[in-house]
């Protein structure tokens, strides 16, 4: 069972998501919570698997909780809900850790498997703001934010590795990799599982901006690395 708390600060969401998660079998809500405060007592009393974050929330927003959390509790995974014009606050949350983040007003559906996936490892980021993940990892790129990786870690990197490495850091997810490679999702997710244990590195953030610092995002697909 996946125990999942929710932060809001609208009671009409959080009343919905408790809703529509309640009917999924394997995922269990334990808390519906209003502000990043109340975020920090319930974890410390429920001790969640994953966070659904709102970013702007009175008292402490998601940013500041999600550095907090992921800080005291490095294995509770957090997705932030999030709209268009938050820029800003998903890169600081990206940047202290979130798995990803999805857009308000995505399906049922589609926010039950992402919380499946964040919750075994993948990050999930929303399939309609490509472009703004893509500038999202640039500019944490040009940060100093960097992420290190040594020549011996990606000595053993296959070529289609290589490959799926440039997708990530394209912003593609696992379906368009897995269609842009002939692959199956499946082939995807676990060679992507593999590439993060090769290079050491958190999740598929982390991956991201260490393709675009290191220009790995820009090499032909038909070049050996």
């Amino acid at each position: 069972m996946i125990k999942v708390l929710i932060a809001d600060d609208q009671e009409l969401i959080r009343q919905s998501l408790q809703i529509v998660l309640g009917t999924e079998k394997d995922i269990e809500v334990l808390d519906a919570v209003e502000n990043g405060v109340e975020v920090v007592r319930s974890v410390r009393r429920e001790k969640p698997d994953v966070i659904l974050m709102d970013i702007r929330m009175p008292e402490m927003d998601g940013v500041v909780c999600t550095q907090i959390i992921k800080e005291n509790y490095p294995n509770i995974k957090i997705i932030i809900l999030t709209t268009f014009d938050d820029d800003e606050y998903v890169y600081n949350a990206l940047k202290y850790g979130a798995s990803g983040y999805l857009l308000k007003g995505i399906s049922t559906k589609e926010l039950a498997e992402a919380i499946r996936k964040v919750y075994q490892g993948t990050a999930m980021i929303n399939g309609d703001i490509t472009s703004k993940v893509v500038k999202l990892f640039s500019k944490m790129a040009q940060t100093n934010i960097t992420i290190q990786v040594g020549d011996a870690q990606t000595a053993d990197l296959k070529e289609t590795e290589w490959k799926i490495i440039a997708l990530v850091g394209s912003g593609m997810s696992n379906k368009e990799i897995a269609a842009k490679l002939s692959l199956s999702e499946g082939t995807v997710r676990n060679m992507l599982s593999i590439i993060l244990s090769k290079l050491e590195l958190r999740d598929r953030t982390q991956l991201a901006i260490w393709a675009v610092q290191t220009g790995v995002v820009n090499r032909g697909f038909g070049e050996e690395p």
